[in-house]
């Protein structure tokens, strides 16, 4: 009995060990396995982190790229801003073309004693000026009337009528022509730059700049119907348009202070427009404009 017994001891020995044996390996496997997956988990992270990194550093530089675009955009808009405001600026203070739009419907009045301007206010040949410009000394209307275009054409012009104390005349030439429009004077601007086409001392269609310097001045009949400006107007100039940065007549040049310089008087232009509907209205029973 003994024996057996030792027997079957021994054999639960070595069943032991060799669990033991078993285990120890499983466990080995199994601590290898976690160490490899360990460091295959140590390399990913490793990875991403080197992934992360290098999409931080991308965006960095897009970003700082992008700011340095920016800047430059930024520096290429200024400068083009800058010239904008540059050629505004000039055009602004060139009245070249406007000159030489409005020319084209400015006339030369003359008469055998006299010469001054008037422009036309519609196409089919209604021409104003002053009163003065088309009467002799002793203040007789003159039987004889001539205009002078621009393109120095010479057409007879009809006396239609007048306002004395607007100094202010209607006439009427044969044919179509360019025109000029009246701009509302109630909207004129102190300091506004303005110019004066005219034929002063006898130089036909000259034109001198300046700008409005005040509204509203007393004239000889006694309105506060005039233009104050330091456009130079010398004789000659009397009836010509005075014309806005718009290419619009906002008065009719009429009178100078004597022994005075850069103080010239026009007529408002609404007091022209309704002079000149005024007169209108009586001779057809209609407004020209």
């Amino acid at each position: 009995m003994r024996r057996h017994h030792k027997i079957i001891l021994g054999g639960f020995s070595t069943v032991v060990l060799i669990f033991m044996v078993v285990t120890a390996i499983m466990l080995n496997g199994l601590i290898v396995k976690q160490q490899v997956n360990h460091n295959q988990v140590i390399e990913q992270i490793s990875s991403l982190e080197k992934e992360t990194q290098d999409k931080i550093n991308e965006l960095a530089v897009s970003i700082i790229n992008t700011r340095t675009n920016v800047q430059n955009l930024q520096t290429e808009f200024s400068s083009v801003t800058e010239e904008i405001s540059y050629l505004k600026a000039e055009t602004k203070n060139d009245f070249s073309g406007i000159i030489e739009d409005s020319i084209k419907a400015v006339m030369t009045i003359r008469t055998l004693s006299s010469q001054g301007t008037g422009f036309l206010i519609t196409s089919d040949g209604y021409v104003v000026t002053n009163l003065h410009v088309i009467q002799d000394s002793s203040g007789t209307i003159s039987n004889i009337i001539q205009a002078i275009t621009e393109k120095k054409e010479i057409v007879s012009a009809e006396y239609l009528a007048s306002i004395e104390d607007l100094d202010l005349a209607l006439l009427k030439v044969e044919g179509n022509y360019d025109s000029l429009k009246l701009e509302n004077s109630d909207n004129l601007v102190i300091g506004e730059r303005v110019v004066a086409i005219g034929n002063p001392q006898g130089f036909q269609f000259s034109a001198t700049d300046g700008i409005i310097s005040a509204v509203h001045r007393e004239g000889p009949s006694g309105y506060n119907a005039y233009i104050q400006t330091n456009a130079q107007l010398n004789p000659g100039n009397s009836g010509g348009p005075l014309i806005n940065q718009k290419g619009k007549v906002i008065g009719m040049n009429n009178f100078k202070l004597v022994n005075s310089e850069g103080m010239g008087f026009a007529l408002e232009s609404n007091y022209l427009r309704e002079g000149v509907n005024l007169i209108s209205q009586k001779l057809y029973n209609q407004t020209l404009i």
